[in-house]
């Protein structure tokens, strides 16, 4: 035996203790030493500075978060009829549905939404969907009744699953073009109960009925999840396909439609007096009235003639539609610009149809409108659609292409701020089409975002509301969090407009203000918006878009505000006055386990002030950073965040002197 192997055994434990402590000495060189920063990236090495974990980019969805040379995406186009009976709450419907087929892959069923199956009292939302959400305790009806589908005279198979359906087929749709015809034919009964997004108002003129999931509509097939098939419960909203809507809605004489698309027959459903108003309002910025508060229900309000009306309406690249009718209907309407629109913009004509218990403030709905789409128009992308409607009946606020549903009848605040939200909403999900079942923070949040720019279009001296970062401060440190990227039918009640709403409205100020600045992160969003629009991207083409059109690694960010539930508190922790040898100095400890930029004011005796700005990445290696003052002058106050800019929770500890105590 050799002296070697001899000393082996000895010198084997040694030189295994030499390398461990040289690999902790490593790691700990590598990220913070704060033990909140393992504990929320437990894997070896990982800090919040390490790259997500995003899906392989391909040329369906490239690198830079764009759509590559093979995106592709369905197109399902309908054209449906159907037939509203006010007396028995009954809409019968037929519809003749095109489906193409654009991936490279042959379907050999279909996936149908059947989403007023969910007022089932035996539907997997009657059972979990939330009070708030739908009012499922008082469920009721049977949902659709499918009374026939079918393709060139053939009978389609089809089973029912809760809100699905799946479609047996005669033959596979072919991939890359193949296209698919098939009719149904259905009907329901508007529930008595007032329900989310849609239902029914009596009003002291008659009745004001808004109508939406109200058609089996093909669900998505895409490259992602193939047929998206999870259930419709309540809380979670709509991914849909986009195509052209070709509706014919009939209903009473004495009733006026609103619905999704533009008015193909004006002079057929309008008296040649409102038909003249209806065009003169098609050239003027100013609200023009077509039918009057004093002219509801009178001799001549309505065409002459006898039995119902059909009211034909058209839309392009719509991801759905939806429509209100009433016999209590006030209705105005102006056009959005004066003359000719602004390159790339649309003159729509923007409308609004309430009772009269609507006024005064109604009156207002219509300008509040097309301000609110004018200022997205500047700061974000055209609004692409011929019409804009606002409609006031038992809808709190819901959105649908080119209509939207609004309750507020108190306060001029409460009314434009539910009508830039919900025509906000036209752009995030109707243009940029997101799934709102799994991601509604790329819906709902992106919308708070815009929101908060918009308020001040009405009410300039408005500090932005419910998207102010500094005020979610205390959101961050709620107990029992959970991720922003949460599926909203998975989040308590609490939970879905905070993170859903707030909280990813207040990131986004956030990194537009005070991480990137205005110029940086508009060109990114806007590039964004444009990439996307009428096309369905995922959080890691956000994610990878912003970062490669701002130029910057905003990792931390992600992970920090989306994917995390840390909070943030930057603590001021020693200061050291300047000696002869030595400029002053002081330290800031990170407590939370988000990361932000460090800001501090620095106030001296003589009266001035310097304010300091640090990167994020001083955070890189350690959760203390030490910063020296250049100017020698004596030092009265430090503070830091002075102007509130972060959602820092603890500020008693950002200014020295200490206040604590």
């Amino acid at each position: 035996m050799t002296l070697r192997s001899l000393l082996a055994p000895f010198f084997a434990p040694l030189l295994a203790f030499f390398v461990s402590a040289l690999l902790l000495e490593s790691a700990a060189a590598q990220q913070p030493d704060s033990p909140d920063f393992r504990s929320v990236h437990p894997r070896a090495g990982d800090t919040i500075f390490s790259p997500l974990q995003l899906p392989t980019p391909t040329s369906m969805r490239n690198g830079a978060g764009r759509p590559g040379e093979d995106y592709w995406q369905q197109t399902v186009d309908y054209k449906i009829q159907a037939q509203l009976d006010p007396g028995t709450r009954l809409v019968i419907g037929k519809a003749t549905i095109t489906y193409h087929n654009a991936s490279p892959d042959d379907l050999d069923y279909l996936w149908m939404n059947l989403e007023q199956n969910v007022f089932r009292s035996d539907s997997i939302g009657a059972r979990v969907g939330r009070r708030a959400a739908i009012g499922m305790q008082r469920s009721e009806g049977v949902g659709y009744r499918l009374h026939s589908m079918s393709s060139d005279g053939a009978t389609l198979p089809f089973q029912i699953y809760d809100t699905l359906a799946r479609v047996e087929l005669p033959t596979p749709i072919a991939a890359k073009g193949g296209t698919f015809q098939f009719e149904v034919m259905w009907d329901f009964v508007i529930p008595a109960n007032v329900f989310r997004r849609f239902g029914i108002e009596d009003v002291e003129q008659g009745r004001v009925i808004q109508i939406a999931q109200w058609f089996p509509a093909v669900a998505v097939y895409d490259d992602v999840h193939g047929w998206n098939t999870l259930p419709y419960i309540g809380t979670g909203e709509f991914y849909t396909n986009f195509g052209t809507h070709e509706l014919e809605l009939t209903a009473p004489r004495g009733w006026i439609i609103a619905a999704t698309g533009e008015l193909l027959n004006p002079e057929e459903v309008l008296t040649p007096t409102q038909l003249q108003r209806w065009n003169d309002a098609k050239h003027t910025t100013e609200t023009v009235t077509i039918i009057a508060a004093d002219e509801v229900g009178t001799a001549g309000w309505r065409p002459a003639g006898n039995g119902p009306l059909t009211w034909k309406f058209h839309a392009e690249n719509v991801r759905t539609s939806a429509w209100s009718a009433s016999d209590a209907f006030i209705w105005d309407a102006a056009s959005l610009y004066e003359g000719t629109p602004p390159e790339g913009c649309v003159n729509t004509i923007v409308q609004s149809v309430y009772p009269k218990e609507g006024l005064p403030l109604w009156g207002q709905s219509t300008q509040m409108l097309a301000t609110a789409i004018r200022g997205y128009n500047e700061r974000w992308f055209a609004y692409p659609y011929p019409s804009a409607i606002n409609v006031n009946g038992i809808e709190g606020g819901m959105e649908y292409p080119m209509i939207i549903f609004c309750r507020s009848r108190r306060s001029e605040r409460g009314l434009y701020g539910v009508t830039a939200h919900e025509i906000g909403h036209n752009w995030f999900p109707m243009i940029v089409n997101t799934d709102e079942r799994r991601h509604a923070w790329m819906d709902e949040g992106f919308n708070t975002f815009i929101n908060y720019y918009s308020v001040r279009d009405w009410f300039p001296d408005s500090t932005g509301g419910r998207a102010n970062p500094a005020s979610v401060a205390n959101l961050l440190t709620m107990p029992n969090q959970l991720p922003v990227e949460t599926p909203a039918d998975h989040l308590p009640g609490r939970l879905l407009g905070s993170l859903q709403y707030t909280k990813t409205g207040a990131g986004l100020v956030l990194l537009r203000e005070t991480i990137l600045g205005p110029e940086r992160f508009d060109y990114a969003f806007r590039k964004y918006i444009q990439d996307w629009s009428f096309k369905s991207p995922r959080p890691s083409d956000f994610f990878r878009c912003m970062e490669d059109a701002a130029g910057a690694d905003l990792s931390w960010f992600w992970r920090g505000w989306f994917l995390e539930t840390g909070h943030l508190d930057q603590s001021l922790e020693s200061f050291t006055p300047a000696t002869e040898s030595k400029p002053a100095s002081f330290s800031v400890r990170n407590l939370g386990k988000l990361v932000m930029p460090v800001m501090a004011r620095i106030e001296f005796e003589d009266g001035t002030s310097e304010d300091l700005r640090l990167p994020v990445e001083v955070w890189y290696h350690s959760h203390v950073i030490q910063e020296q003052i250049r100017s020698r002058k004596p030092v009265a106050k430090i503070t830091l965040d002075p102007d509130r800019e972060l959602p820092d929770g603890n500020r008693r500890n950002n200014v020295w002197p200490s206040i604590e105590g």
